[in-house]
């Protein structure tokens, strides 16, 4: 009975730990380019009162054994790699990306940072940068004189000049791909950063080989967070909560039977 009390315990840490990670996808239901996370759960360790296999008899086996779990613990908050939904806003800064990829932005730090957020700005000098100022990478600069900008599904960027009557290119976007996109490392301000999990980021021109998505000028992607189902997952968590809880009760009431009988 004791064990069975820190089971339960683990279960409900367990889901409150859940209800942490439902409680911020929801915040988050509006951030643009924000995807969302899934609780993983794993299972610990077992108390072996008979190994499966273990001899029964000279001539037999135990067919399944007696194992008792301990609990469970959280193993992973998976990140949910797909599509938003696309918004058109009109801002010619505003970019969304249609398929996989990351847009890269050069952080304070110095490092590469990758987020799905295209909400651009220009800055002082015509840079090219996110609501936080950190320019986009490769730098792309946008003269003070220019009468239009114009992003193309390929990256391209063109800018249409007084006294021009052809548009000038500006730059070239490029967007970054992972082998395992789920082990990036959230910093925040919709930025990711690459690690060991992830591996090295694989940068290329939208739409190329390297089975890069397409970009989509003057729209920005939703978050993929589907409020419905957060609602889902935010009941089930209550009611295995509530289980788990309840476990603890009958427990603790079955070692108070024994004291009474004790004493």
């Amino acid at each position: 009975m004791i064990r069975a009390l820190y089971t339960a315990a683990s279960g409900m840490n367990a889901q409150q730990l859940n209800l942490d990670n439902i409680a911020n996808n929801l915040a988050n239901s509006s951030t643009t380019g924000f995807q969302q996370r899934r609780m993983q759960f794993t299972d610990l360790m077992y108390q072996n009162q008979t190994m499966p296999g273990s001899a029964a008899t000279a001539s037999t086996t135990v067919s399944s054994g007696l194992q008792i779990g301990l609990g469970v613990r959280p193993g992973s908050a998976e990140i949910i790699q797909t599509q938003g939904d696309l918004t058109t806003t009109g801002n010619p800064l505003d970019v969304a990306i249609k398929g996989s990829g990351f847009f890269q932005v050069q952080l304070p730090s110095g490092q590469t940072g990758y987020t799905r957020a295209g909400s651009f700005h220009l800055d002082s000098q015509g840079n090219v940068v996110t609501p936080e100022g950190n320019p986009l990478q490769p730098t792309i600069n946008v003269p003070a004189d220019a009468t239009a900008v114009s992003i193309g599904s390929d990256g391209t960027v063109s800018v249409s000049l007084p006294g021009q009557a052809q548009a000038s290119k500006a730059g070239q976007i490029e967007l970054a791909t992972f082998a395992n996109p789920g082990g990036l490392n959230s910093v925040g301000n919709n930025v990711y950063l690459s690690t060991a999990a992830s591996g090295e980021a694989i940068v290329g021109q939208p739409g190329g080989t390297e089975c890069m998505g397409t970009l989509q000028q003057n729209t920005l992607e939703q978050s993929n967070v589907s409020t419905v189902e957060q609602f889902v997952e935010m009941i089930v968590a209550q009611r295995s909560y509530e289980s788990n809880s309840r476990v603890v009760k009958a427990a603790d009431e079955m070692l108070q039977q024994l004291n009474q009988l004790a004493s």
